[in-house]
């Protein structure tokens, strides 16, 4: 699993080829405050039931809000057999504070 700070993730977004998974796993009130464009709500506790909603052969960079549940859930995948798997360290509070002011931020 890569750790990636949110500039970091920024740049590895604009330089990908082709797709990639933007798995939120907070909860929907949260995801409804504020969401990285592109990104698929699964919450934490769900993911294990939903799995096979996602591609495995897809990089799939885990978001929450501060880094631990996200990392939690890249680890699980990781377990599952996903290959390329992403954890974005600080969340959406750091990508709101360091690449898109325009987030909100709570």
């Amino acid at each position: 699993m890569r750790h990636f700070q949110a500039v970091e993730l920024k740049g590895w977004l604009a330089a990908q080829p082709g797709p990639v998974t933007l798995l939120d796993v907070r909860e929907p009130w949260e995801f409804e405050r504020c969401r990285i464009d592109g990104s698929r709500l699964i919450p934490l506790a769900q993911l294990p039931g939903r799995l096979g909603e996602l591609d495995p052969a897809l990089p799939t960079v885990v978001i929450c809000h501060h880094g631990v549940r996200s990392l939690r859930a890249a680890a699980y995948l990781e377990h599952c057999g996903f290959a390329d798997v992403v954890n974005l360290s600080g969340g959406i509070d750091a990508w709101a504070k360091t690449v898109d002011p325009g987030v909100p931020v709570y």
